[in-house]
């Protein structure tokens, strides 16, 4: 079939509206009927809520509709999808094959500040299907390795092949209190400490005056000159200093050095952050804990306990959670339903798996709630998305619906 000139410019005008993302090339989503689950707020019955491209448009009370893009939600609940922050999820493929493991910048330097695990996520894991089938839309994707390992990423679990997942390619400065090595040896808790106050001191020394570094007139430095201008950005206040450390002695040197030099400080694992709960509140700084963490996996761990989240937020600290994990990140509701069991109430374990990551990494005007103007990151669950019982019904990222399929399912369609 021929085109007419008018014809084939009118084509050409509509792909390339589609292309910039006009609306009359945006998917629209409907979900009617729903019970609706948003962190902070009374859960809300008979709720309709409407998205269209990647944003949720309209939230309010709506009942039954039909047509193209509605989904009946009745007898069903909406939350904002779930994210972990703290995971290597995508970075690591098989743990016994080294050729899989994207996540160290392999080098005897412990200091490793300008490594991006961005640079190492890999959509395409099989493990990322997995996890959205648990509900989990975003996560932060963590390096290992060295005293400071490196910088995370926030990632929404898109399919290979869609747009670049990343909302923060830059998330947070890692450091690894109890793990960090030095020559081959396991770096002392005091050792290290030293070398976290160097690295600092040293990045505003090059931060002050970064011609005189590139003309050879300053001393040696703790680290080279891209690592130290992440250090700057940490004590610019750019970047959040995760710090991942459970003994309570140590946590509380953190939270000194956090006074001393005003930084925006994380604590992660936290085991015993209990303990300094009032000191933590004190100084606005927030922790992630994964509520399964309730026996010591090393001396430095002896203190944990299962309702360290209730203690921590009754104190006043924000809490989120997270599984820690690689292939098992979709078991975070589960973590968040042990919390509630420990004494956490429902809603802040809502909260400490969707608004509280969000605020904590600079991200809750996109999303962590289900509001108009926010990023549709939305889960359907059959009940409650704290039991067991319950299941993913529909998983929306950035207004896409996704395939509830993964290699797990199609092993079990092929073999069963």
């Amino acid at each position: 079939m021929r085109l007419s000139r008018r014809s084939a410019m009118a084509a050409l005008a509509g792909v390339w509206f589609a292309h910039r993302g006009g609306h009359a090339a945006e998917a629209v989503h409907t979900i009617t009927s729903v019970r609706l689950l948003n962190p902070g707020q009374p859960a809300r019955d008979d709720v309709s809520v409407k998205f269209a491209g990647e944003q949720i448009r309209t939230v309010g009370d709506g009942g039954a509709s039909s047509g193209s893009g509605v989904l009946s939600g009745k007898g069903l609940t909406l939350t904002p999808g779930f994210i972990d922050a703290t995971t290597s999820l995508g970075l690591i493929d098989i743990g016994l094959e080294d050729s899989t493991n994207r996540l160290t910048h392999r080098t005897d330097d412990p200091i490793r500040a300008a490594f991006r695990a961005a640079d190492g996520y890999n959509a395409g894991s099989a493990a990322v299907a997995v996890t959205r089938l648990g509900g989990v839309t975003s996560v932060g994707v963590v390096p290992e390795g060295g005293l400071i390992s490196g910088q995370s990423a926030w990632v929404d679990l898109l399919p290979p092949g869609a747009e670049r997942p990343f909302l923060n390619e830059a998330m947070g400065l890692h450091v690894k209190l109890g793990s960090a090595h030095m020559d081959g040896e396991p770096m002392g808790r005091g050792s290290a400490l030293l070398r976290l106050r160097e690295f600092l001191e040293d990045a505003r020394s090059y931060g002050n005056t970064p011609a005189d570094y590139d003309k050879n007139r300053m001393r040696k430095l703790a680290a080279s000159r891209l690592d130290l201008a992440v250090g700057r950005d940490v004590l610019a206040r750019k970047l959040p200093l995760v710090v991942h450390a459970d003994a309570a002695s140590d946590i509380q040197r953190v939270i000194e050095l956090a006074q001393r030099l005003s930084l925006n400080v994380v604590i992660a694992s936290g085991a015993e952050a209990w303990k300094q709960a009032k000191q933590l509140a004190a100084a606005k700084i927030p922790v992630i804990v994964d509520p399964l963490n309730n026996l010591p996996a090393s001396f430095a761990s002896r203190g944990a306990r299962a309702d360290s989240a209730k203690l921590l937020t009754d104190a006043g600290v924000r809490v989120a959670f997270s599984t820690f994990e690689s292939h098992n990140v979709r078991k975070l509701r589960q973590a968040a339903g042990n919390a509630v069991r420990a004494g956490l109430s429902h809603d802040r374990a809502l909260e400490a798996v969707t608004l509280a990551p969000a605020q904590i990494f600079g991200q809750d005007r996109s999303v962590g709630r289900v509001e108009p103007g926010k990023v549709a990151n939305l889960v359907l669950w059959s009940g409650d998305p704290f039991e067991l019982s319950t299941r993913v019904v529909a998983v929306f990222i950035r207004g896409r619906k996704m395939a509830l399929t993964s290699r797990q399912t199609r092993l079990f369609e092929r073999y069963r």
